[in-house]
């Protein structure tokens, strides 16, 4: 047995000071016993992080909460004290005995597998580096299964030796059947510390680990968090401690605790496919690398949907690994196929996401689980789920903030696939059969109005068809201009087609027709002639089941301009000649011009100019005839066409002159901007060649197409441009213009673009 005195006079506190310039340790009165045992306590804790006074501080720590004995006399070890004894008194001791806790250790080890996240390693290391000074306050968010743990975990063991007070784990269960209490948490991280006696209220709880911390340099990972509330307590005071915590929500309230702010997102291809090369083995992986990536892009880069899938196949070393790709491939089976021996993780994590939605936001998920578009903004959402704009906006901050909801920026959204398809069954699960098919029609109707009110902006002067509408949407988006609308359905294209497919699918054929009908603008405009020819077609089918005249008449003459717009002459006259023979049947005499009108181009374009200069004065006659305006103008600047083609660059002037005046007086500045370049090559034409003039014409349209967003025709005056420089004896200026023309080309039409190529290698050779 050892005691050790020591008097607490004034020179040892002065010697202790010295040692810890800087820190408030107190100076307790000398017979102040629990004041004394205050400043011991703090001690230890800055030995903890304070290697170089380690020893120092333990002793002198040792000393001072000795029990005091009279006055300033202070002893530790084994004391007994008493006034009176009776019989014997034995003590023993056997060696040294030391009472220290070890330095909690807590951190769960990253996965042996760990891939990629390069860049959110990086981004965690900006984080830290400039919080520092003020304590760490770091929040991981992700959606289900993303690898939030894994990444926190693999950080924070490289980190260790930072905070040589400790790294302590929590795992808070948030979104499980049973969230972690934090009163329960924190006594275990105060025993951790050596606080034997931890108290029962939450908020002395809460003082006491903040005392605790005060000085320490820890490490405190807080896994799976729910909320701010869940988490507050449970952060170190310490402003040398760090923080950092998972959840699948983004907990935006701990920004007023300090806290920085990390999304997590799915794995890149590559990374996916390493993934599952470490799970797999390289051997297995080379002899099927494309069921791998086919496997990979079916997990969509979810962590814990690759491990799932690495798992059951591994388990199955013989099963080629298409089986499973191929079982994955149908959207239905997808989740169910991520089956690993009964252990359904993807499934499971997401179903526990979906139950901690509120009811409101738990429906609105299943609804977009529903829509037929992979991204979508607020006002697919006030469509699809019945809401008002604000409501829509409100829907999507909850499911953000759960990270069941993917924000890409400029209102723009997504589901992960997986996720989708998770939603898709809570639909099926929890819908009733006619709720479902009300969402997806509510997403049709709206974009039939918000595609027809962008066409009627972009082409006022066209003749309105018949809208059919099931639930007349109450928000459709008002477009400031042209190009905002054209620029509308340029973005929706690809969605506008599958709602067309759908439509027809369902057997919603006046909605699938009408569809078709809205998107002419983008048609004319953009040029997307493999959409164009295949909705058409859709189109032309369900006009005709649901019984719609003037909608057959419709898809038959704007369907025949596609095709002769993409040189299948044949079909486009077949298409016209249809469109002809109902419009005669049903007496209506502009439809008949149409369809005139369109077989006359589609004579010109295969080169057989008698018959289109025929069949265009036909249809100039007829609408001349009804007073149509535009039509007998559009007449004349085909007619302009025919005669410039045919060598009468003379007539070819004057026809075009008229039909540009008159189409400016509609208004129509797209077809106008059509006539002055054709007009401008009227100019350049032998008989006349005016080079200035037409060039003036040619760079006046050029700039009018560029207003009215027609991509193509823009091209095509630039190839006009380089034609007229060639032809008066300027290669330089050619090649220029056909290099522009061709970079506009390349994207949009493959004909176009290889006759352009042509012109450049013809130039080239001369």
């Amino acid at each position: 047995m050892t005691v050790a005195v020591l008097r607490a006079d004034e020179a040892a506190w002065r010697v202790l000071a010295g040692l810890l310039p800087g820190e408030d340790i107190g100076s307790p009165a000398p017979d102040d016993a629990a004041a004394v045992r205050i400043v011991a306590h703090r001690l230890a804790r800055i030995a903890a992080s304070r290697p170089e006074l380690g020893a120092a501080l333990r002793q002198w720590a040792a000393v001072s909460t000795a029990n005091i004995i009279t006055g300033g006399a202070r002893v530790v070890g084994t004391t007994v004290q008493a006034r009176d004894i009776s019989g014997g008194i034995h003590v023993h001791e056997y060696g040294h005995h030391d009472s220290r806790l070890p330095v909690p250790r807590q951190l769960i080890p990253a996965p042996a597998h760990f891939t990629g996240r390069e860049a959110d390693l990086a981004a965690l290391d900006g984080l830290r580096a400039a919080q520092r000074d003020t304590g760490v306050r770091i929040v991981v968010s992700g959606t289900a299964g993303v690898g939030k743990t894994a990444l926190v975990s693999r950080w924070l063991g490289g980190l260790a030796p930072m905070y040589p007070g400790g790294q302590l784990y929590a795992d808070l269960q948030g979104f499980g059947d049973d969230p972690a209490d934090p009163g329960v948490v924190l006594g275990r991280f105060l025993r951790a510390f050596g606080v034997d006696h931890v108290p029962i209220a939450l908020a002395e709880q809460t003082a006491l680990w903040r005392t605790v911390t005060a000085d320490l340099r820890i490490a405190v990972m807080l896994d799976n968090a729910y909320s701010a509330a869940q988490v507050r307590p449970l952060l170190p005071a310490s402003p040398a401690a760090l923080a950092v915590m998972t959840s699948r929500r983004r907990l935006p309230a701990l920004g007023l605790d300090g806290a920085a702010f990390h999304q997590i997102g799915v794995l890149r291809s590559e990374d996916a496919v390493e993934l599952l090369t470490h799970r797999l083995g390289r051997e297995r992986v080379a002899s099927e690398r494309e069921a791998v990536q086919g496997l990979a892009r079916l997990c969509g880069g979810l962590p814990l949907a690759l491990c799932v899938a690495a798992a059951r196949m591994a388990a199955r070393p013989r099963q080629p690994l298409a089986v499973l790709t191929g079982a994955m491939s149908s959207d239905h089976d997808r989740l169910d196929a991520l089956d690993a021996g009964g252990d359904r993780a993807v499934r499971t994590a997401l179903d526990d996401s979906y139950a901690a939605l509120p009811p409101d936001v738990a429906r609105g998920y299943r609804q977009l689980g529903l829509l037929v578009v992979p991204e979508f903004g607020p006002d697919h959402v006030a469509a699809a789920c019945d809401l008002t704009p604000g409501g829509a906006v409100r829907l999507l901050d909850e499911l953000v903030d759960v990270n069941l909801v993917e924000e890409l920026g400029h209102d723009r959204f997504r589901l992960h696939d997986l996720i989708r398809d998770h939603a898709a069954l809570r639909a099926a699960e929890d819908e009733q059969p006619d709720a479902r098919r009300a969402v997806v029609r509510r997403v049709l109707d709206w974009y039939l109005a918000t595609a027809t009110a962008a066409r009627r902006l972009l082409s006022p002067t066209h003749r309105q068809l018949r809208r059919d509408y099931v639930f007349p949407p109450g928000h459709v988006p008002a477009f400031a201009d042209e190009a905002t609308a054209l620029m509308w359905l340029d973005t929706e294209q690809i969605h506008l087609m599958a709602a067309i497919r759908l439509a027809a699918e369902r057997g919603w054929d006046a909605t699938a027709w009408q569809l078709v009908d809205s998107m002419q603008p983008l048609f004319l405009r953009r040029r997307p002639y493999d959409l164009w020819t295949e909705a058409h077609r859709i189109g032309l089918a369900a006009a005709e089941r649901a019984g719609h005249p003037e909608g057959v008449s419709r898809m038959l003459t704007t369907g025949g301009s596609g095709f002769y717009n993409v040189g299948d002459y044949d079909e486009a006259i077949a298409w016209f000649t249809r469109a002809l023979e109902g419009a005669r049947r049903d007496g209506d005499l502009r439809a008949q011009a149409q369809a005139l009108h369109g077989l006359g181009q589609s004579h010109r374009l295969a080169g057989r100019l008698e018959q289109a200069a025929r069949l265009f004065r036909q249809a100039l006659d007829l609408r001349e005839t009804i007073g149509y305006a535009r039509g007998a103008a559009l007449s004349r600047l085909c007619l302009g066409d025919v005669a410039l083609a045919s060598g009468d660059a003379a007539g070819a002037v004057d026809l075009l002159t008229r039909a540009r005046a008159a189409l400016l007086a509609v208004p129509d500045p797209y077809d106008a901007a059509r006539a002055l370049a054709f007009l401008g090559l009227a100019h350049a034409a032998e008989g006349i060649r005016d080079f200035p003039a037409a060039e003036a014409c040619l760079r006046q349209a050029l700039a009018e197409f560029v207003r009215t967003g027609s991509v193509h025709w823009q091209a095509h005056a630039m190839e006009m441009l380089g034609g007229t420089a060639a032809d008066r004896g300027d290669p330089g200026e050619a090649r220029d213009w056909y290099e522009q023309s061709l970079a506009l080309y390349t994207p949009l039409s493959p004909t176009d673009a290889g006759r352009l190529e042509d012109r450049l290698r013809s130039l080239n050779r001369s």
